[in-house]
């Protein structure tokens, strides 16, 4: 299966194959056209012992490829492993001709674009997603690390050349990594396509065991919601922060409990639900999204709002990238697949967090 993103910079393909790692430097060459002078494979410590070695062997001995691994974790984003990647480039003598191949998940991939993004102003990289959670991650061109006081609050756009998402990669994730993954595809339904709302609601009842050609449409499906919108808005100046759908207090979450104490997917979760009961309220609408909640329960997702200060949560979505001269926005829906961003009140918001929480 797949994709073109037809962004401003370059066009670039997505494609889905089972076993594509395997033929990663073929796939490299075909679909960007480039010969790069050498590469460097970032990863982590788990992504590397499973499927490290497989993507080195499909280069020819002749092609220079090294590699850096950082330790797996939300952690990994930080400004301590930007600038040890910098020095490992640095190091390596990778020129401007070089290429970096972002190898795991979400915190691999916009790690590793960040270096990309600005190691010598700029060099081609190529996502190869090893998580579920990547499928959103890797497409789109948003690159950068973490800050204390703030999830992906230094960073970038700079668009990959490709993303090779090989499905079977998926099958060693832990359970929780599936769910983390999984929000964010549902989440694709709720702001664009009833229709595949339904289809996972039919084809998605445990995260044990997958039809690689369901998972693969799954994944399909998803990634065209986010290139789609993606396209449409490539620097996030309008339509692109719909995606942000329950993420303004999915990072809150994430930022006050600490970064890793939970997966971004089930506090993402968490976001959304607290954005349709607002959405109901602010839109007084009924969207009937119990079905979808009972769906996420039954994949093993615990919906509660931490207990955490619901003030320090308000502050924390004060300096959400959405803000704006600290007005809390917050992406709702009138119905399924329509999405408005709209600034909300803080009464409302301590309102139904005090309602919410625990329960």
């Amino acid at each position: 299966m797949n994709l073109q993103v037809n962004s401003s910079v370059h066009p670039y393909s997505i494609i889905i194959e089972p076993g594509s790692r395997k033929q990663l430097y073929e796939y490299i060459i075909e679909q960007t056209k480039k010969h790069p002078t050498s590469f460097l494979v970032i990863t982590d410590d788990c992504v590397a012992d499973l499927y490290l070695e497989e993507v080195l062997n499909s280069f020819p001995n002749h092609i220079r490829v090294e590699t850096s691994i950082v330790p797996h974790g939300e952690k990994a984003k930080s400004f301590q492993q930007y600038e040890n990647l910098l020095t490992a480039a640095l190091q390596f003598k990778l020129d401007r001709g070089a290429m970096i191949i972002a190898l795991g998940g979400g915190v691999v991939g916009d790690l590793a674009g960040f270096v990309a993004a600005t190691y010598m102003r700029g060099i081609p990289f190529v996502q190869v997603p090893t998580t579920l959670l990547a499928h959103d991650s890797s497409v789109g061109g948003k690159v950068g690390i973490n800050h204390q006081l703030g999830k992906n609050m230094v960073g970038a756009f700079h668009q990959p050349s490709l993303v090779l998402y090989d499905p079977e990669l998926l099958m060693t994730l832990p359970e929780h990594e599936w769910r983390s993954g999984f929000a964010e595809v549902i989440k694709h339904g709720f702001i664009a396509d009833k229709e595949f709302l339904e289809w996972l609601r039919r084809n998605v009842t445990s995260f044990q065991h997958w039809d690689m050609n369901i998972l693969s449409e799954m994944i399909y499906r998803s990634i065209a919601v986010k290139a789609k919108i993606v396209e449409e808005d490539e620097k996030e100046a309008g339509n692109r922060a719909f995606l942000n759908f329950g993420h303004t207090l999915g990072h809150a979450i994430e930022a006050e409990l600490g970064y890793g104490e939970i997966t971004h997917g089930e506090a993402v979760a968490i976001g959304m639900k607290f954005a349709l009961a607002v959405s109901e309220k602010v839109f007084h609408v009924n969207l009937n999204y119990e079905t979808y909640l009972k769906m996420l329960e039954s994949l093993g997702y615990d919906l509660t709002i931490p207990d955490v200060n619901i003030h320090k949560l308000l502050d924390r979505m004060k300096v959400d990238k959405k803000s704006y001269n600290q007005s809390i926005r917050f992406v709702l829906l009138k119905e399924f697949g329509n999405p408005e961003l709209i600034e909300i009140t803080e009464e409302i918001l301590l309102e139904e967090l005090s309602m919410k929480k625990g329960g």
